[in-house]
């Protein structure tokens, strides 16, 4: 397992975070999903084999945006 914490901006409520948190959970191998819509914040744990890149297109999809980090 590991744990991934994804900066996204646009979450401005707790539906936000349901949203975020209901999609990421639909995607095999993800165990928890805890969005904070305070801080901007999703901490993502997952199997190994799932990759950060599909976990960001997913919050990307449903009109989140992930802050890209240089």
């Amino acid at each position: 397992m590991k744990e991934t914490i994804i900066n996204v901006n646009g979450m401005a409520c707790t539906g936000c975070e349901n949203r975020i948190q209901n999609a990421l959970k639909s995607i095999d191998g993800v165990e928890t999903v805890v969005a904070n819509h305070n801080n901007g914040t999703v901490k993502v744990t997952a199997k190994d084999e799932v990759s950060v890149n599909v976990l960001k297109e997913k919050i990307e999809d449903i009109g989140f945006e992930v802050v890209k980090e240089n």
